[in-house]
């Protein structure tokens, strides 16, 4: 299976250089489709204009995005200096606690 993950420009970059080696979702009916040896193909916004490819590597299940972050260096999920707060609080922008209890997130785990 292909899964194609649309990133912003500066994360983009850190996938691209090898710093970001987990992407990091809500666990709904598409991300359950997924599995080890799967290709990712992130695009970079906003024009889609550049792509890479990974490799699956492996695939973690948690709860909630605060049960996730505890487990990983900022930096292998977002960008560096990002406290974990502020990344708790710009996940809810896009995935609701309700959301996270219904489904849990999930770490992909790429090379």
């Amino acid at each position: 299976m292909e899964m194609k993950v649309h990133l912003d420009s500066d994360i983009f970059e850190i996938v691209k250089n090898g710093e970001k080696d987990i992407e990091v979702r809500l666990n709904d009916e598409k991300r359950r489709k997924l599995h080890v040896g799967d290709t990712l193909i992130f695009f970079k916004r906003p024009l889609d204009d550049e792509c890479i490819i990974k490799r699956v590597k492996s695939l973690e299940y948690y709860n909630s995005f605060e049960e996730l972050v505890k487990h990983y260096e900022m930096k292998r999920i977002y960008l560096d200096g990002c406290t974990k707060e502020n990344y708790l609080k710009l996940m809810e922008r896009f995935y609701t606690k309700e959301e996270q209890d219904e489904y849990g997130v999930v770490a992909i785990i790429f090379e």
